[in-house]
């Protein structure tokens, strides 16, 4: 069970610093400067994290095995980190916008899973998209 329940708790509390600290950025500074060194010090954390998570493998062996994907996910990680300065900046509150932001990828990746992994959407995952829809209006109205 904590097998599942560790990275959930990880993502969640991630999530909630991720979005005071993007909240808090200052807002006279250029977005994509500070960017910069929030990269450059994930960079460092990220190949600390690597290089102790080798354990005797070769680190050339495991640079070997990335693919396209890295570059991908590099440009979305870079829109996401953006997206969500310019949303704060632009005066969205921070319960309001990231909730807006997570239910509208929610939906979006409903979507996605069926028409790109052919997973099949449930009566209960269609009501589940109403309410979504409903709380949606609620919240931006």
């Amino acid at each position: 069970m904590w097998n599942m329940l560790w990275p959930l708790a990880l993502i969640v509390a991630s999530n909630c610093f991720y979005n005071i600290c993007t909240k808090s950025m200052p807002s006279n500074a250029n977005a994509f400067a500070s960017l910069t060194a929030t990269y450059l010090a994930g960079a460092v954390l990220s190949a600390t994290l690597f290089l102790c998570g080798t354990r005797g493998n070769g680190i050339g062996a495991e640079l070997s095995k990335i693919n396209w994907t890295s570059l991908v996910l590099s440009f979305a990680i870079v829109g996401l980190e953006a997206g969500y300065v310019f949303l704060y900046r632009a005066g969205w509150k921070v319960s309001i916008g990231a909730l807006t932001a997570n239910i509208c990828l929610a939906i979006a990746l409903l979507a996605i899973g069926c028409l790109l992994y052919k997973e099949t959407i449930t009566p209960r995952q269609l009501l589940g998209i109403l309410v979504c829809d409903v709380g949606l209006f609620l919240i931006c109205k």
